[in-house]
C-alpha cells in the first residue's frame, strides 16, 4: 500500500501551516501561561502535524472568567430569537465549510474522510435542533392552594457557565451537542477537547467568531486532562460539566464537582450487545453488525463490540463476516477509497494489540484481522479483528477495547441472549437483529441500556437522542431533556 498525494482545501492547509495553535479566550487567540506545548501527530503517517498550547490552571481561570463576563453581559440580553438567527447563520457556515473542518478532523485523528464528510448531515441536523429549542425554553403558570390573591407560575433560566469535556474519536460533532445547546439556552462555555483531537474544535470555533458569535460565548483551552482538564471540573465558577469519556475519568469528574454541587452529564463506556437471532436478515445483518464495530476503526463509546449470534447459525454468520471485511479498505484518513482509518495513535494501537494477544491466550479462535499493516512504513493501523468461541469469562469479552476487535458468542435461547447482552457493568447501547417484532421487543425490553437499534445500528437523531445506563454514565444527549440540564426552574410567587 502507497500513501497517495492528499490534496486539502486551502482554508484548511493555512489553518495548518501555523504549526503552534493558541488558545482561544475571550474571542482572542492567546499563548498559555506557561508557555508548553503539546506535540499533535497524524496516525495515518506518523508524521508532526503542529503543536497544541499546553493550557493550565490558570489558563482555564482566564477563560472561566470570560466566560462568566459573558454571561453576565450582553449576551445576557440576546433575545431567543437572536439566539436562533446565530444558529441559523452557523448552520449556513458549517453548509458551506464542512467539508475543510472534515479534513483537519481527519488529519488529526485518522478517521477516513468518507466518514468524516458523511457526518455532514448529521451535524446540520444538530444545529437545526438546537435552532428549533432557542425558542422552545418556557415556564408555566400554575395553579395554588394559597390563601388569598397569589398568583403562581415558573421560569426557566440558563444554569451559567459549562465546561464542556469533548472526545478524541469525534469532535467534530461532538462539540454540537454542548454548543447547540448553550448558543440555545444563553449559556456559555469552556470547551477543553482531547489532546490527540484538539485541531478540529479549534479551527471551528474560529469560524464561530466570523458569523457575530460574541467574545467569550465559547471558549475553548486545549492541554492535558491532568493539568486543564482537573482544572475545569474542579472550578468553582463552572456551573455544569458536559463530558464524553471513559468511565475512570468520569468517576474523577464527580468527584471534583463537589465543590460546588455541579450538574453532570456524563456518556462513559461501553461494552454493547449486538444480538443476532437466526431469522435475521443475514443480508443487512452481517454488513450492519460489522459496521456497528468497525466503524471508526472501534473507536465509538457504543461500538457493538460484542456480537451475540443464535448458536444455529453462528458459524455461517461468522463465515460471512469474514467475507465481508475482504470488501474493506484499509487506508490513509484522506484517501477518498478508504472505508477503516488507523487509531488514533501509537499507545492505542499497542493497547488494542495487547488485548488481540489477550484474546489468543484465553482460547478465543481468530477468525480475521489480528494484525497491525503499515503504509510504506508508517501509521498507527489494526487490521478488522473478528475472535469467535469466545465466552464472558474472557477480557476480550468483558473489557472495553476502544479498536476494531470483536467478540462473537454463542446463545441457545432468548433468555441466554438478554443474559449475555446484560452481563456487563456498562449500559450504553445494544442491538438486536430479527424479523420477528415480538423477539426484538422482548430484547429491547429486557436489555438495560441506554439506546436499542433494532435491525439497525448506531443511528442517532438529536430529535430522540440517547442515554446512558448503568456504568456509561447519566444525563441526556439530545431531546427536550438534552436542554432542561443547561436550564433550572425558577419559581415565583406574586402576591396581588
Amino acid at each position: 500500500m502507497t500513501i497517495a498525494t492528499h490534496i486539502i482545501s486551502e482554508n484548511a492547509s493555512r489553518f495548518l501551516q501555523r504549526k503552534t495553535h493558541s488558545l482561544l479566550i475571550n474571542g482572542e487567540l492567546v499563548s498559555p501561561s506557561s508557555g508548553g506545548k503539546i506535540e499533535v501527530r497524524n496516525p495515518s503517517t506518523g508524521d508532526v502535524l503542529g503543536y497544541l498550547a499546553a493550557g493550565e490552571s490558570s489558563d482555564i481561570d482566564d477563560a472561566v472568567r470570560a466566560a462568566r463576563a459573558a454571561f453576565e453581559g450582553e449576551w445576557s440580553r440576546w433575545t431567543p430569537y437572536e439566539r436562533q438567527a446565530l444558529l441559523f447563520r452557523a448552520y449556513d457556515l458549517l453548509s458551506r465549510r464542512f467539508d475543510e473542518v472534515a479534513e483537519i478532523e481527519s488529519m488529526d485523528m485518522g478517521a477516513p474522510i468518507s466518514r468524516t464528510r458523511g457526518s455532514k448531515p448529521g451535524a446540520l441536523r444538530m444545529v437545526q435542533f438546537f435552532a428549533s429549542m432557542a425558542l422552545s425554553v418556557r415556564g408555566e403558570t400554575l395553579p395554588n392552594g394559597l390563601a388569598g390573591d397569589v398568583t403562581t407560575m415558573t421560569l426557566r433560566a440558563p444554569v451559567g457557565v459549562i465546561g464542556g469535556i469533548i472526545p478524541w474519536n469525534g469532535s467534530l460533532t461532538a462539540l454540537w451537542w454542548i454548543i447547540g445547546a448553550v448558543l440555545a439556552t444563553g449559556c456559555t462555555t469552556v470547551l477543553k477537547p482531547a489532546t490527540e483531537a484538539s485541531l478540529s474544535v479549534l479551527y471551528l470555533v474560529e469560524m464561530l467568531q466570523e458569523i457575530g458569535l460574541p467574545k467569550g460565548v465559547i471558549n475553548v483551552v486545549t492541554g492535558h486532562g491532568s493539568a486543564a482538564g482537573d482544572a475545569l471540573a474542579r472550578h468553582p465558577d463552572v456551573d455544569r460539566i458536559a463530558f464524553t469519556g471513559s468511565t475512570e475519568t468520569g468517576r474523577r469528574i464527580i468527584d471534583a464537582s463537589k465543590v460546588n454541587i455541579k450538574r453532570l452529564q456524563l456518556e462513559l463506556g461501553g461494552k454493547s450487545p449486538d444480538i443476532v437471532f437466526a431469522d435475521a436478515d443475514l443480508a443487512k445483518a452481517v454488513p450492519g453488525a460489522a459496521m456497528g464495530i468497525f466503524s471508526n476503526s472501534g473507536q465509538i463509546c457504543f461500538a457493538g463490540s460484542r456480537i451475540v449470534v443464535e448458536r444455529t447459525i453462528a458459524k455461517e454468520f461468522t463465515a460471512r463476516l469474514a467475507e465481508f471485511l475482504k470488501t474493506l479498505k484499509l487506508g490513509h484518513s484522506l484517501d477518498p477509497s478508504a472505508q477503516i482509518g488507523p487509531v488514533i495513535s501509537e499507545k492505542q494501537r499497542d493497547i488494542v494489540s495487547s488485548y488481540i494477544e489477550a484474546g489468543k491466550r484465553d482460547g478465543a479462535t481468530l477468525i480475521a484481522g489480528g494484525d497491525t499493516p503499515t503504509i510504506d512504513g508508517r501509521g498507527y493501523f489494526v487490521s478488522p479483528t473478528v475472535f469467535s468461541d469466545v465466552d464472558m469469562g474472557m477480557t476480550i469479552a468483558r473489557e472495553e477495547i476502544f479498536g476494531p476487535v470483536v467478540s462473537v458468542i454463542p446463545f441457545d435461547t432468548v433468555d441466554e441472549a438478554v443474559k449475555i447482552g446484560n452481563q456487563t457493568e456498562y449500559g450504553l447501547a445494544g442491538a438486536v437483529w430479527s424479523q420477528n417484532i415480538s423477539t426484538a421487543l422482548n430484547v429491547v425490553d429486557r436489555i438495560h441500556s441506554g439506546v436499542m437499534w433494532v435491525n439497525c445500528y448506531g443511528l442517532i437523531d438529536p430529535l430522540v437522542g440517547f442515554n446512558g445506563a448503568k456504568m456509561s454514565g447519566y444525563g441526556a444527549k439530545g431531546g427536550l431533556a438534552h436542554l432542561d440540564t443547561y436550564l433550572y426552574t425558577k419559581s415565583v410567587y406574586i402576591q396581588r
